[in-house]
């Protein structure tokens, strides 16, 4: 039986999902494998078993031309595979640099799922449209950062921090099964070939596209600071602020508020555009960001941890706003590449906004500065690559520029 709309968004959101709870469950796990490792429990160096995971996202430029050539599905089989057995790995790694290396391949497995989701709702949906359906696949998926703390907390009480490395895997099995239901969406006759010159033909239509680069850098900047606070943030809550108990609390919180202001911009960019709808977010975006700061510079750093949790939950919810638009306004030119295309989008935001993150995320052992004027910073870029779109807004927004 044909697969409906709404179990192509659960299964899409599923899918995605996986990238996050590679992320989100661990994270309360840390003390543990600190204590594990010999590491001070102040330490940010765990900071980097997310920036790695993220890191691994740099293989999408491989599985995006493959997926163009071989089809969507064939690439998603891989991926799966990769997740799992990365996973596995993790949760039994003797040391902190064979951590790195099993985060690395199973970040390298959520890449091509999460690229030949993104295609193959591309391949089904477009303009506003594929806006409106991302902004819903990213609602469910963002229940995720609301549970996975919970859940990891949760584990914890009953096993050791193995236990909860190994849930992402397990799930993953599972959607993999899911999975075996859905039909190929890239046909035949519009397959690329593999030949060098069809292969730099395609990377050279997406990355001579100006709108394609605006939004994927917008998206990339917005990466940057989404990264840096989530590798950093049980740090942040637990050793600068001196409050472990309430992580879970604070990030589950902060993930709820996400999901509603995504479901939020599902409306917004369906009425007003998703043009209109991404310029009006970064404008607040880089308000209250510059509140923020001024408020780490008047009362000190680190500021008032109501207000600093405050300003970051709202920027979080932006950043995860933004991305359905951008998303769309980069991929709406290059359906004929959206393969490549998507590839290019998240090998870019992914892997450059990982390694920009994590820059940050060393700069915090004891102060949250750097995050706070690297969300001012970021705003503003993004802001400039916006309102640097000069097409009129009374066209269709997704015009090629």
């Amino acid at each position: 039986m044909k697969m409906k709309q709404g179990e192509l968004i659960a299964l899409s959101a599923s899918a995605m999902m996986l990238t996050a709870l590679g992320i989100d469950i661990m994270l309360p796990a840390f003390a543990e494998l600190r204590k594990d490792y010999g590491l001070d429990q102040k330490s940010p160096e765990t900071a980097k078993i997310i920036s790695f995971f993220f890191l691994g996202q740099i293989a999408q430029i491989i599985f995006g031309t493959l997926s163009d050539r071989f089809g969507r599905l064939p690439i998603l089989r891989i991926g799966f595979p990769l997740y799992i057995l990365g996973g596995i790995a993790a949760a039994f790694a003797p040391n902190l640099v064979f951590m790195l290396g099993a985060r690395f391949i199973a970040g390298v497995g959520a890449s091509a799922v999460f690229m030949t989701t993104i295609a193959s709702v591309r391949d089904r949906f477009c303009g506003n449209e594929m806006a409106r359906i991302m902004s819903l696949i990213f609602t469910v998926f963002l229940f995720t950062p609301v549970i996975a703390p919970f859940l990891g907390s949760a584990i914890l009480h009953i096993a050791s921090w193995q236990a909860v490395f190994l849930a992402p895997p397990l799930f993953g099995f599972v959607v993999f099964l899911w999975s075996l239901r859905l039909d190929e969406s890239l046909p035949k006759n519009k397959r690329t070939s593999l030949h060098f010159t069809s292969i730099s033909k395609s990377m050279g239509t997406v990355l001579h596209n100006r709108t394609f680069l605006r939004y994927t850098g917008i998206t990339t900047l917005l990466f940057t600071a989404l990264s840096s606070y989530v590798a950093s943030s049980e740090h942040i809550i637990g050793g600068i602020y001196g409050k472990p108990s309430w992580f879970p609390w604070i990030f589950g919180g902060m993930g709820l508020f996400m999901t509603l202001s995504t479901f939020t911009n599902a409306h917004l960019s369906a009425k007003y555009g998703a043009h209109r709808t991404i310029k009006s977010l970064l404008i607040i975006y880089t308000l209250i960001a510059a509140g923020l700061l001024l408020g780490s510079i008047s009362f000190g750093d680190p500021p008032n941890m109501l207000l600093f949790f405050i300003a970051v939950t709202l920027i979080m919810a932006i950043t995860l706003a933004v991305e359905p638009n951008s998303c769309a306004l980069a991929l709406e030119p290059l359906g004929s590449t959206a393969g490549t295309a998507s590839s290019l989008y998240g090998t870019t935001s992914f892997s450059i906004g990982a390694a920009l993150g994590s820059i940050i995320s060393n700069l915090m052992a004891s102060s949250v500065f750097p995050l706070v004027l690297g969300y001012l910073v970021i705003g503003t870029c993004g802001l400039l690559l916006a309102f640097n779109d000069r097409r009129c807004p009374n066209n269709s927004p997704f015009e090629s520029a």
